[in-house]
């Protein structure tokens, strides 16, 4: 009887480390280009692009990329209406605005909507393949008129709130509210503010772990625990927050 051979099983090939991007634009020949721009980095692999808003979240969900580069003007479907599907729909998947539009409006849509990042057109090279890679580890970028237009939105809405509250807030003589009264948000712990203001200053979970001495898990922990004390959807919300606050004190 003749022996068996077995061939040896190959072993599995390492992941592979790059960053993988998709590139969202209507407009080919910039689309193109900004292929061509992130594949030449070593670091990062484009695995797709996308012509219009409903193409991108159907490549997305399909290729999982972990950083979308999104246009906000596109046909079908509007790139902060990608923007809210796609960080719904995925979690893992970061988006970064890429746009010549810097209407208040615009920037304040794309940032409620979860979009990790925005940079203008205008911005360089460098500029584009550095916001790439900190969005990939988590961290919030903005070009500084970006980040002015926004602090201003989130200072006309805490105006109008306050606003609405104190036309609502009966005075002082009126009889209560048969309502129930709503709770206060809970306040932030000490530890919960250093953390907040380190988030603020665009720092990485990891980064943020280590100059605390915490276990990364833990640092999550409080930044989830933070954004709903706060209402926050996204790091960059919780980081224009925070300045804005700074901005009005």
């Amino acid at each position: 009887m003749s022996a068996t051979t077995v061939s040896p099983v190959p072993p599995l090939a390492p992941a592979d480390p790059r960053i993988r991007v998709l590139v969202a634009d209507d407009q080919p020949l910039i689309r193109r280009g900004m292929a061509m721009l992130l594949d030449a980095a070593s670091d990062i692999q484009v695995v797709g692009q996308a012509a219009d808003g409903m193409e991108v979240v159907e490549l997305a969900r399909r290729l999982l990329p972990d950083v979308v580069l999104m246009d906000l003007r596109m046909p079908r479907q509007s790139g902060v209406l990608a923007t809210r599907e796609i960080t719904a729909a995925l979690p893992r998947t970061r988006v970064m605005v890429l746009t010549t539009f810097d209407r208040d409006d615009l920037v304040f849509d794309a940032v409620r909507a979860g979009a990790q990042a925005y940079l203008l057109k205008d911005a360089s090279e460098e500029e584009v393949l550095d916001t790439v890679r900190a969005v990939h580890r988590g961290e919030s970028r903005m070009t500084p008129q970006i980040a002015r237009k926004v602090m201003d939105q989130f200072r006309l809405l805490a105006n109008h709130v306050a606003q609405d509250v104190a036309v609502e807030d009966p005075p002082a003589s009126a009889e209560p509210a048969s309502a129930e009264p709503q709770e206060a948000p809970d306040p932030l712990t000490e530890r919960e503010a250093v953390v907040l203001d380190l988030i603020a200053k665009g720092q990485s979970n990891r980064q943020i772990a280590a100059a605390l001495n915490l276990a990364e898990g833990t640092v999550k922990n409080h930044a989830s625990r933070i954004m709903q004390k706060l209402h926050a959807n996204t790091r960059t919300e919780l980081a224009v927050l925070v300045l804005a606050r700074r901005k009005q004190s």
